[in-house]
């Protein structure tokens, strides 16, 4: 039986479920949740970048322009990358002007 996760985005207050091998990106447009904007889906353009705030996660590669170690290290990572491990916290960093272009655009 697969386990789900809830992922909560703090600021919106939405949540939905993401499977352990799934990301939370996928996981958000498959659920018709809008918390997050989408851009490129490969980890390269940076547009879906978020704070992990609490929970336990893996990460796939990611643009390190968008996403330096040290922001790695602080728990910013690209929601299109980021694959829960336990229910997760997150909370979207693109400037809201972008997530209204972004949600408009598709």
């Amino acid at each position: 039986m697969t386990v789900n996760y809830e992922i909560t985005e703090r600021a919106s207050g939405t949540r939905f479920s993401c499977e352990p091998e799934q990301s939370v990106l996928k996981a958000m447009e498959q659920q018709a949740s809008r918390c997050v904007p989408v851009g490129c889906r490969g980890g390269g353009c940076g547009l879906c970048k978020v704070q992990v705030l609490s929970g336990e996660y893996q990460c796939g590669p990611m643009s390190r322009k968008h996403v330096p170690e040290a922001a790695l290290a602080c728990g910013e990572v690209l929601a299109c990358r980021l694959y829960p491990r336990s229910d997760l916290t997150i909370e979207c960093r693109t400037p809201k002007a972008s997530v209204v272009t972004q949600q408009q655009i598709q």
